[in-house]
């Protein structure tokens, strides 16, 4: 039985997903479900957007395409945004990169124009070589021609509208088809990062699109540990690794079942609140591999078997991540395969 308890509230995503709709009037709405859908489990997730008319999907990789598809069945666009071989993977979209992987290729792909990113996307001197000769492109149906933003997060950084203008300069020596530019964050820079398709990801999942204002989306999520034991120590007694947290009164200390390799970082040491039943207390000592330690010191009705919310509304993913020195993303994308998963339908 796992002692890590991750509740995952698909009704939640749906209603981001919706609220991102709005904002995005310009087009439609995708779902980017890499990594397992950032950690939270693509198949409940993707199917519950399906069933409220989501019809784009975006992954990282052929395997997590493949398993998309066998959760959707047939219809909804699921697109690998790494791309892969011609005559292979039938069902699947590819994102092509370059010139390179045009190779073979025929029917439905994406382009993607790097326009400022350099990491995948077809690059300037490919762009000028296919306006010049646009062969390649004549046995390809384009779905949409995308580009990725760097500092969607940051509204008035100069990135964003220099993205914005060689994207468009871009799309004029490309045949006509439809744009897809803005990603969570680029969705809340305004009508001129407006497209026919916008991919989101963690702004589904809760994170904040918006740092530095108040969170548009909805929690999506409350992660759980189980009291695994209690222990009543005195003034003086030590708790953990190197005893490095000292008790200087006698304490009541609760530990459960999660630790480092569930993906909750060390850097957490004397900075994590622990929440039972409304109550918060500190997390003391050192997180292990499987084991964290709380003073419950005067905490009304813990016990062994109980629960102990680690992440939830009163303290968001976000808000754990700055805590440890990194960003929502990699914590939610490292929460361990340990948990036990569920989900409140939409």
């Amino acid at each position: 039985m796992p002692h890590g308890l991750l509740t995952i509230d698909c009704g939640a995503v749906v209603r981001n997903w919706r609220r991102l709709c709005e904002t995005h009037a310009s087009g439609a709405v995708a779902a980017v479900l890499k990594a397992d859908a950032y950690g939270l489990g693509a198949a409940p997730i993707a199917t519950a957007l399906r069933d409220a008319g989501c019809r784009h999907f975006f992954v990282a990789t052929v395997e997590e395409g493949e398993a998309l598809r066998g959760a959707l069945g047939e219809g909804p666009m699921i697109a690998v945004l790494g791309g892969f071989r011609a005559g292979r993977h039938k069902g699947l979209t590819p994102v092509l990169n370059s010139v390179e992987q045009f190779e073979g290729h025929s029917g439905q792909v994406i382009l993607h124009v790097d326009s400022g990113m350099s990491r995948l996307g077809l690059p300037l001197s490919e762009l000028e070589a296919l306006a010049a000769d646009p062969a390649p492109l004549e046995r390809l149906e384009i779905l949409y021609v995308m580009t990725h933003l760097a500092a969607a997060e940051e509204p008035q950084h100069p990135m964003n509208v220099a993205q914005l203008a060689r994207f468009n300069e871009a799309c004029l020596g490309l045949p006509r088809a439809r744009r897809s530019i803005a990603n969570s964050s680029g969705i809340f820079l305004g009508p001129r990062f407006g497209s026919d398709l916008a991919r989101p990801g963690a702004a589904l999942y809760g994170l904040n699109p918006t740092p530095g204002h108040a969170n548009p989306m909805e929690p999506v999520f409350t992660l759980s540990g189980q009291i695994l034991q209690l222990r009543d120590i005195p003034a003086g007694q030590t708790v953990g690794y190197g005893g490095a947290w000292l008790a200087t009164r006698p304490s009541r200390i609760a530990t459960i079942g999660i630790g480092y390799a569930d993906g909750l970082p060390r850097a957490l040491e004397g900075k994590l609140q622990g929440r039972y039943q409304g109550q918060e207390f500190p997390m003391v000592g050192r997180v292990s591999m499987d084991l964290m330690t709380f003073d419950v010191t005067g905490i009304r009705g813990v016990k062994p078997g109980r629960w102990i919310e680690i992440i939830g509304p009163g303290q968001d993913a976000d808000t754990v991540a700055g805590m440890a020195g990194t960003i929502g993303y990699e914590l939610l994308t490292s929460l361990g395969r340990r948990f036990r998963r569920d989900y409140t339908p939409a």
